[in-house]
């Protein structure tokens, strides 16, 4: 296509893009629309009022022109008449010599040279009756039905609006008056129209009516441009307001609007600046406070290591030799140890959660394989899926991409969320996908357990959350884990989503990008799984027996 093809078809595009441009303006600018509105409003009312008096002007000069014209149409017939009433003629010449005095009389009297006299039919022949005359104004213009009226009503007077020629071949708005003469010596009666030219009223009207439209015009620009004055005052101040309120939301505590005056935008900016005070002062004792928790749980942490080292100590002397110990004796010795190592686990994560609190965590970052790192955590809890009867299956069909991560954070993750799903499968099968695609890897844990309603599940990396809080946790897991692990995924810029149904299971999917520097990632591994609500048969309770799925109501814990 070459240049002179492609100007018009840009012009044609640019002017499709106006209405879209102008929608967009009307749904964003308060301005715009304000002035918009006065200037329809104002130009509606400037119509209808300026319609109202170009009709009402109208009508009343055609009604002052008509009365002027019967008046004049009225004296001219008058002294005619008076002339032909006082005249002697008698013979053919002489009626001649009087109509033609006659008719300079109306002419003269009126006003108008267009002037129609006709003799009335159905009269007895007469020799000396004057003959008929029209103006070529009048030509084709007087219409039966008025000559039929004044033939009908002698000394009346009836006029009619018709379109009368003008010199220049067009037509100029006119009215006929018709009356009728009677002449002497017998010779009749005869029928007298005279036609009057409305022209100048016309262009009087038109002048009229141009300086109306020229003055609304007028009108319409200076309310247009007071409206957008005053708008404009009232904006500048709302404006001021939505950048002041959106630094506020970013994070500038400090910044205030501007305060003059004593009117309503004054107190406006007052009552706003009132409020970020209050709100600067409220996240300030909310920091202070947050900052305070979060050293009282580290210091505290740190604080009960020490006695907790002892006590580690002295019941690992009191584990060795439990066998020694009388029945009793030797089964509170292994409660001590067992909560021992609870605790421990309690702390660290209690550490863990107050640094990400603190926002102090770094990651470790190296290309690391996610499908040896879900081998390693697999095999790491084999035995206690053997335990508690459940199969770890792992598939990965297109996983062996490396990606950036720290894996000693991933590592928990996978463990984390198999410890969740063995806890809580019922001894069914857990399978462990991984796929990856150009900027993303990905891991899901399936388990077939009794599943999530949509309100448990929204809730499931709450800390400390327990769907049922009267069901123990049989891996002696912190409560903790799913919210640790929300906050490794996030600190990679990744994604930890669950997708669970009652009766249909649970999946935890964790997405990461490859790269740092991909930040529209895509998963490559479904949420929802293929096989949702596909049934299958009842667990054996032996490693590798095939899931089944069960109709109850499932409690999820975090490991």
């Amino acid at each position: 296509m070459s240049a002179a093809d492609a100007s018009p078809l840009l012009a044609a595009n640019s002017w499709r893009e106006v209405p879209r441009r102008l929608a967009a303006l009307w749904r964003r600018s308060l301005q715009f629309r304000t002035v918009i509105i006065t200037l329809g409003l104002s130009g509606l009312a400037i119509l209808v009022i300026g319609l109202y008096i170009s009709f009402s002007v109208a009508s009343n000069l055609f009604q002052a022109q008509r009365e002027a014209v019967l008046d004049a149409s009225n004296n001219a017939t008058a002294a005619a008449q008076s002339l032909l009433s006082s005249s002697d003629a008698s013979d053919r010449a002489s009626m001649q010599l009087l109509m033609a005095s006659a008719i300079r009389t109306i002419s003269s009297v009126s006003g108008s040279n267009d002037l129609g006299i006709f003799r009335e039919p159905g009269q007895d022949p007469a020799s000396i009756a004057p003959s008929d005359r029209l103006s070529p104004g009048l030509s084709g213009v007087i219409t039966p039905e008025l000559r039929e009226q004044v033939q009908d009503n002698a000394d009346k007077q009836y006029w009619q609006s018709v379109a009368l020629p003008d010199t220049d071949g067009g037509t100029d708005p006119g009215i006929v008056v018709g009356s009728d003469l009677e002449l002497p010596a017998d010779a009749g009666r005869y029928e007298l129209y005279i036609g009057y030219s409305l022209a100048e009223a016309e262009q009087t009207l038109a002048f009229m009516q141009v300086t109306g439209i020229v003055g609304a015009a007028a009108l319409l620009a200076l309310l247009s441009a007071i409206t957008l004055v005053v708008v404009r005052g009232v904006i500048e101040p709302i404006r001021a307001t939505a950048a002041t309120s959106r630094r506020l939301a970013a994070g500038d505590l400090g910044v205030r609007m501007p305060e003059s005056g004593e009117d309503e935008l004054a107190t406006l900016a007052a009552s706003f600046n009132g409020m970020a005070d209050s709100l600067q002062a409220r996240i300030r004792e909310l920091a202070e406070l947050s900052v305070m928790q979060q050293r009282f749980v580290s210091d505290v942490s740190h604080e009960l290591r020490t006695p907790l080292t002892t006590i580690r100590l002295a019941g690992d002397v009191l584990y060795s030799q439990r066998e020694d110990f009388p029945g009793p004796t030797s089964r509170t010795v292994e409660l001590l140890h067992t909560q021992t190592d609870r605790f421990e686990r309690l702390l660290g994560d209690l550490l863990e959660i107050s640094r990400y609190d603190a926002g102090s965590v770094t990651l470790v970052t190296e290309p690391t394989n996610l499908v040896h790192l879900a081998g390693d955590a697999i095999e790491s809890m084999h035995q206690l899926a053997l335990e508690h009867g459940g199969e770890v299956r792992l598939e990965a069909p297109g996983g062996h991409l490396d990606a950036e991560v720290d894996p000693r954070r991933i590592g928990r993750i996978v463990r984390n969320l198999l410890g969740n799903a063995i806890e809580h499968g019922e001894g069914r099968p857990i399978v462990v996908a991984v796929d990856s695609n150009e900027t993303a890897i990905a891991l899901s844990v399936r388990d077939y357990g009794l599943g999530m309603t949509e309100e448990e599940a929204a809730r499931v990396f709450d800390r400390f959350w327990r769907a049922d809080p009267s069901r123990t946790r049989t891996i002696g897991g912190t409560g903790l884990g799913l919210a640790i692990s929300l906050e490794d995924a996030v600190a990679h810029g990744g994604i930890l989503d669950v997708w669970s149904r009652p009766g249909m299971g649970t999946v935890f999917r964790l997405t990461l990008p490859r790269t740092a520097d991909h930040a529209d990632v895509v998963s490559p591994l479904p949420l929802e799984p293929l096989d949702a609500g596909a049934p299958g048969p009842a667990p054996t309770g032996a490693v590798g027996a095939v899931p089944g799925v069960d109709t109850g109501a499932q409690e999820v814990h975090d490991a």
